[in-house]
């Protein structure tokens, strides 16, 4: 008898040390693929210590943090004509902030929504992103985060901007900044 008391506390206990099921995370409100061991830690914030401990039983670890790599150059591609729907892509290029970044290059490409290219010292692209969505402080931000520093330049213009060659006639010239 004592040997089948044994067993039951050793599968309790291993029970309550397990995690919880999809389903029986769903019964208590949490979606486990979609639930971060972090969000658990900000349930103190909000007064739901008792929360706590199922969430936890629910939760996907986090990937641990990657190192912030630094880029040797960067490219930002955007379409002037798409100047008017991304706002703050323009106010980042027609201010002085590309100006801190040397290995930073504006490339107007037709018809492109904004992304920025990171490439490596050879010049290949490892990572392209999307950024139409950030705001002007956000893409600086990035750019101080990501691209390798370089001493600065003065007053000199330490970016560069290259204009796509279009050879059709219908371009519009106005379309250039």
């Amino acid at each position: 008898m004592l040997k089948y008391l044994c067993a039951l506390l050793l599968l309790c206990i291993s029970y309550a040390w397990s995690e919880l099921t999809t389903q029986g995370c769903r019964e208590l409100g949490f979606i486990k693929n979609q639930l971060m061991c972090s969000s658990c830690e900000k349930l103190d914030d909000f007064g739901l210590e008792t929360l706590k401990a199922h969430c936890r039983e629910c939760c996907t670890l986090d990937q641990l943090p990657a190192a912030h790599r630094r880029y040797p150059m960067a490219i930002l591609e955007v379409c002037t004509c798409k100047f008017r729907a991304y706002p703050q892509i323009q106010a980042f290029i027609k201010s002085g902030r590309p100006a801190k970044f040397r290995n930073l290059t504006i490339r107007y490409v037709r018809g492109l929504d904004p992304i920025i290219k990171l490439l490596d010292s050879n010049g290949n692209v490892k990572e392209t992103l999307s950024i139409t969505k950030w705001n002007t402080d956000t893409v600086e931000e990035f750019f101080e985060t990501h691209l390798e520093k370089h001493e600065s330049l003065g007053n000199k213009q330490s970016f560069s901007v290259i204009e796509e060659e279009d050879d059709d006639d219908d371009f519009l010239k106005s379309n250039l900044v």
